[in-house]
């Protein structure tokens, strides 16, 4: 077990390497959820200024709509 956390003499690179990637990951999982929340915020706000959800009619679009 030991030869392995020694990783054939290169455990002083690879063990921070390591470390870094897991703090990267963590801080772009972290980032995500905050920002999920933020917009799910927004998006609460803004559907309370305009009195509820809006929903459009669905119609098929034509070649009008693309002038």
């Amino acid at each position: 077990m030991a030869a392995f956390f020694h990783m054939g003499g290169y455990a002083a690179f690879i063990w921070p390497a390591y470390g870094l990637a897991f703090a990267v990951i963590a801080g772009l999982v972290w980032q995500s959820i905050a920002d999920y929340r933020a917009q799910a915020r927004l998006v609460e706000k803004l559907e309370s200024v305009a009195g509820g959800r809006v929903r459009r009619g669905a119609r098929a679009a034509g070649k009008e709509d693309f002038r």
